[in-house]
């Protein structure tokens, strides 16, 4: 999944960001409304993490366009005012959720993830196929019983694979999901994250490459 944070408070913004690559999300950070609208244009993102009083261009105006654009892209968006009136406006802007400040980052995570769901065809909450299941909420991956350590990129990269549901995915589409825009596109950093995975799976292995094309499960 592929978030972007919108946050003029850069300390709650980076810690924001930092906890859901945590979570194995490829999170892109900007702190006003220009740079977010400048964003949306160039990347393909699942989720905006959006505050409301940004500087530039105000989260309104953010969540406007976004809407304008007829993009899939689900708008979660964050304010210090708590009042029912408020979270009301922030829906009819078009936003898809609503989180008052302060928060629990529990509660952020897992709205952020329901919203992600709702970018793509309906699926089950836990993922599992040829003998793999992987459960995002807990972060929990078991092959034929037997459970899984991955890191957060390879976490991201099965459960990108796992959601394509045994079609091919290429690399760049895995670069797109997850990674952030702070990666060179030209590294072999894709390859090695499979290769890395495969031997963590174990055998017989599961994911096939198709050649010229990418990857599959």
């Amino acid at each position: 999944m592929r978030v972007l944070v919108v946050e003029d408070e850069e300390l709650l913004a980076d810690a924001v960001a930092t906890g859901l690559r945590r979570e194995a999300m490829a999170v892109d950070v900007v702190y006003d409304g220009g740079a977010a609208l400048e964003r949306i244009g160039v990347n393909d993102y699942d989720v905006v993490v959006l505050d409301r009083d940004l500087p530039v261009i105000h989260g309104d105006d953010v969540c406007r366009k976004v809407v304008e654009l007829g993009l899939p892209t689900r708008v979660l968006m964050l304010t210090a005012a708590g009042d029912v009136s408020d979270r009301v406006e922030g829906l009819e802007l078009g936003a898809d959720d609503y989180l008052p400040k302060p928060f629990a980052f529990t509660e952020l995570i897992a709205r952020v993830r329901a919203l992600g769901r709702r970018t793509t065809a309906p699926l089950p909450p836990v993922l599992e196929r040829a003998g793999i299941r992987l459960d995002p909420n807990r972060r929990e991956v078991v092959r034929e019983g037997r459970q899984v350590h991955l890191a957060p990129k390879e976490f991201a990269v099965l459960e990108v694979l796992l959601r394509s549901e045994g079609s091919v995915v290429s690399a760049e589409q895995l670069l797109e999901k997850a990674w952030d825009e702070n990666t060179d596109p030209f590294t072999n950093v894709v390859r090695v994250t499979v290769m890395t995975l495969r031997r963590k799976l174990g055998e017989p292995a599961v994911i096939v490459t198709v050649p010229g094309s990418g990857y599959r499960i």
